[in-house]
């Protein structure tokens, strides 16, 4: 399939002041409208000509929609903050380190500086064929090109697919999954409302052509850490084929609170794995009340790779992610931070 590359559609460009006039366009245009933050997979998009918006809705000059303020003991930070401002942040530093460690992980800082921590987390699925515009399942066809004999599908997933193997790139996501952070979404019409992360984000069986719950006219207004987490020891490591600008091949995120060298509280969950930021709940359940040690991760890591269903291409992904659940809960020296 032949694919025009470098020559973006004509389209309407807006930049609203505020959020109010930033949901009456995205209301206006429903879904021929395209909210753009920083715009590092917008023009991916445009330039490849495969997402052909009617308008696109530039939220850069929303200032209530950028900054980390505290909000009831946690902090609030807005959609377009950047990942370096998200890293940067001294509170964050404090009392949410693996935030940091993830957005870190993001990309190079050059890219930091662009990129926003709601274009992190609401970013589509960077599969090579969907993203090339052929007409898989996510695109509205009948078939999912990674998932065929012939197919080159080393990124793919092993869990939690259906009918669609894509997977979510965004190195944030698990983070904010095991922090219970809040996300807010606005609409002109449906007022707010407010969801967990680990609900924001939606697999094929839900809807295959989205990876998160907005729908057309929805914006994502800002992201809460709550206390709840704060302080922990937090574990965070990315396994990625280059040192920066990369995709993961799969991450993993815990948050954890010990007592006597026992599993008080955790939070853990994984990405890159699955078709969706996946909460590992089973292995949370298995290792509470039990001591930090090399044991227990063993348990955690057997668990988590339950009903794994590697494809040609991706069976390294069982082995790895059992490896990082069980660095997630042992901890390894030098990457536990609280």
């Amino acid at each position: 399939m032949a694919v025009i590359h470098d020559v973006m559609p004509a389209f309407e460009l807006f930049q609203p002041a505020s959020i109010d006039e930033a949901l009456r366009l995205m209301d206006r245009y429903g879904s021929d409208g395209w909210a753009m933050a920083g715009g590092l997979d917008t023009f991916d998009w445009l330039k490849d000509r495969i997402k052909r918006p009617r308008a696109v809705i530039d939220l850069s000059q929303v200032g209530d929609l950028a900054g980390v303020r505290p909000l009831n003991g946690g902090l609030e930070i807005g959609a377009t903050t950047t990942l370096t401002g998200v890293v940067s942040h001294p509170q964050v530093r404090e009392r949410y380190a693996i935030l940091l460690d993830a957005a870190e992980a993001a990309a190079s800082p050059q890219i930091r500086n662009q990129g926003t921590i709601g274009g992190n987390v609401s970013q589509d699925t960077r599969c090579a064929y969907y993203r090339s515009g052929w007409t898989c399942y996510r695109a509205g066809g009948n078939i999912c090109y990674a998932d065929t004999p012939e197919a080159i599908n080393r990124e793919h997933a092993i869990l939690d697919a259906d009918r669609c193997v894509a997977v979510n790139p965004s190195d944030t996501a698990p983070a904010l999954i095991v922090l219970d952070a809040q996300m807010v979404i606005r609409s002109a019409r449906g007022g707010e409302r407010v969801l967990s992360a680990q609900d924001y984000f939606i697999g094929p069986g839900t809807d295959i052509t989205r990876m998160t719950v907005l729908q057309p006219g929805e914006l994502l207004t800002a992201v809460r850490l709550p206390s709840t987490w704060g302080g922990s020891q937090f574990y965070f490591e990315k396994v990625h084929d280059r040192n920066v600008w990369d995709f993961a091949l799969a991450n993993v995120a815990s948050a954890m609170v010990v007592n006597n060298g026992r599993i008080e509280r955790i939070r853990l969950a994984a990405n890159g794995v699955a078709a969706r930021p996946l909460r590992l709940e089973a292995v949370e359940r298995a290792v509470v009340g039990k001591p930090r040690d090399e044991a227990t991760a063993a348990i955690a890591g057997d668990i988590a790779i339950q009903g794994a269903k590697p494809l040609r291409y991706n069976g390294y992904k069982v082995p790895l992610l059992r490896n990082l659940v069980k660095r997630a809960i042992r901890g390894a020296e030098g990457t536990w931070t609280s």
